[in-house]
């Protein structure tokens, strides 16, 4: 049995048809020209299902489902996206009814973090748990909630918003609204801000020399690098960066308890420079200060996580 996922980014549609076991067997995209009407926009999600199938060469008996991850809050009982800020054009979308006009199979509907959560859960780094909790580290923080096989969404689907709980009352202003969101200290975005902050300050660091004196081609890769060669401005924002991070993880184990939590995004390609100091100063803030157990691991599925796990909607 085979399933179809599709992946509704803001720049491309990506559809991939996948194994019972997680893995894609066939893939392909289209630009999404997000301004275009949600009618297109589902059509080309339809057109691109049937596309995987018959180019696998496989007949439609053979797929039990269409799973579609988006951005946004879904209805995903009703098949409806309520709201993204991702798309002009697209609120209280039927995605299910319109993806049904060009394949008949079932449809399911999921926020795309909820949906790399469940990718990581049944194929990557959180395989073989029932419960995983999954953060990205990116432009923002997402993340998503996985106990018992299950996507954790909430009664009015916008549950496990992991990245807009706050760690610092008062702190940095988020684009939520709220101010010290776990996102404003602990994305990709937040290390990147912070490392300008040290760079102007600090004129002769390290971290200046690597980007030229040009703060506008700082990325989250360079503090690390130059904390990595004994400057101590970076390693104080790396230090500051890894504790907040801490404190957030370190949330979502005290409330669900996960086995295992998997942390991807960019940031995450420093593997063991940012997970052996992440590891120690979670012990600390876990509760009660009682031994680790929930396995903290590094994700493994990449870009292919979300769809993957839109695929799996339907198993």
């Amino acid at each position: 049995m085979y399933y179809v996922g599709i992946d509704l980014g803001g720049t491309n549609i990506a559809a991939a048809l996948v194994n019972k076991n997680g893995e894609i067997i066939r893939k392909t995209s289209v630009p999404t020209f997000n301004e275009r009407p949600y009618e297109e926009i589902c059509k080309d999600m339809g057109m691109l299902a049937k596309k995987v199938i018959e180019d696998e060469g496989i007949s439609l008996d053979e797929v039990k489902s269409i799973g579609v991850g988006s951005p946004g809050t879904p209805d995903s009982e009703n098949g409806i996206l309520i709201y993204t800020n991702n798309f002009k054009n697209f609120n209280n979308v039927p995605v299910r009814t319109e993806i049904q006009k060009y394949v008949d199979l079932p449809v399911y509907l999921e926020n795309d973090a909820n949906c790399a959560a469940l990718g990581e859960s049944v194929a990557g780094a959180g395989k073989g748990y029932k419960d995983c909790v999954a953060i990205t580290l990116g432009t923002g923080v997402g993340g998503g909630v996985i106990l018992d096989g299950k996507i954790v969404a909430g009664s009015f689907h916008g549950g496990a918003e992991i990245g807009h709980m706050v760690i610092r009352a008062g702190g940095e202003q988020c684009n939520c609204g709220r101010k010290g969101c776990f996102e404003t200290y602990s994305s990709a975005t937040a290390l990147i801000r912070e490392a300008r902050i040290a760079a102007a300050k600090y004129p002769s660091c390290e971290i200046n020399k690597l980007v030229n004196g040009d703060l506008s081609k700082m990325n989250a890769k360079i503090p690390f690098d130059a904390a990595q060669s004994g400057d101590e401005v970076a390693a104080e924002v790396i230090d500051s960066y890894i504790y907040y991070l801490a404190v957030g993880i370190a949330n979502c184990i005290n409330i669900f308890e996960p086995q295992v939590l998997v942390i991807g995004g960019g940031v995450c390609a420093q593997k063991d420079n940012l997970l052996i100091p992440l590891i120690g100063k979670v012990k600390n803030e876990c509760y009660g200060n009682a031994d680790l157990k929930t396995k903290i691991t590094i994700a493994e599925l990449g870009n292919d996580a979300g769809i993957i796990g839109a695929a799996m909607l339907g198993k």
